[in-house]
């Protein structure tokens, strides 16, 4: 095996035409202003299922990216996928990305109300930054939650990534979320079904944040080739 394409910028986008023909192949179309998320998670995830998949509220990757433009932070349920958001991005917009659930005082409020760290962080989160892109890749009972509290009028996101991975409360948590977004006017998008996680979240949110820096080809981020 002789490798051709050996740069990061050019491996980037050697994938991208790739994952643009195999759409195709498949009679695969996408929105086109939704098209820069999808691609972003299948480059991911490799799994074309979420070309099907990810849903979206009318104007929810627009209303996201000026969000971002206009300095709106990043909440998320997981560590890892914090870890995985554009730090130079988010720095470029002035903004940041943060995860509450492994705060002492959100794992404290969790114990002593009997729930899960999960909901305790949104709970935090809610009275924080109530207007924030929530992104959450993990857990169902955060998405829960988040329903809960717009419900009550104490948040109102920006934008909602509902994307958490596995098997119980899932399916159901992704659809109540999505629906309780479309009937208040709040953007969401989210992956329908068992599949998502933390991964998922975050390339969402880089899709989001690249497109909004004007850094989705990989050179603009500084990468080779």
């Amino acid at each position: 095996m002789t490798a051709k394409h050996t740069l990061p910028a050019d491996i980037e986008r050697t994938s991208m035409q790739i994952i643009e023909e195999e759409l195709k192949q498949r009679g695969i179309v996408v929105a086109p202003e939704n098209a820069a998320v999808v691609r972003r998670v299948i480059h991911t995830t490799a799994d074309f299922d979420y070309a099907r998949n990810l849903c979206f509220t009318p104007d929810a990757v627009e209303n996201g990216i000026q969000a971002l433009q206009n300095g709106a932070a990043i909440v998320t349920d997981t560590n890892m996928a914090l870890a995985g958001i554009s730090k130079p991005s988010l720095a470029a917009l002035g903004t940041s990305a943060q995860c509450f659930m492994a705060d002492a005082a959100v794992a404290d409020a969790a114990k002593r109300a009997g729930t899960t760290r999960a909901v305790a962080a949104m709970r935090h989160a809610g009275e924080v930054c109530p207007e924030a892109i929530f992104a959450i890749g993990n857990a169902p009972t955060a998405l829960l939650e988040i329903c809960d509290l717009m419900q009550q009028h104490l948040l109102r996101p920006a934008l909602v990534i509902a994307v958490p991975v596995g098997f119980v409360n899932v399916e159901e948590s992704k659809e109540r979320l999505f629906g309780a977004c479309t009937e208040q006017n709040i953007p969401c998008i989210a992956a329908m079904g068992r599949k998502g996680g933390s991964t998922v979240a975050a390339a969402i949110c880089n899709a989001l944040l690249y497109t909004a820096t004007g850094r989705l080809d990989p050179s603009a981020r500084g990468w080779q080739g």
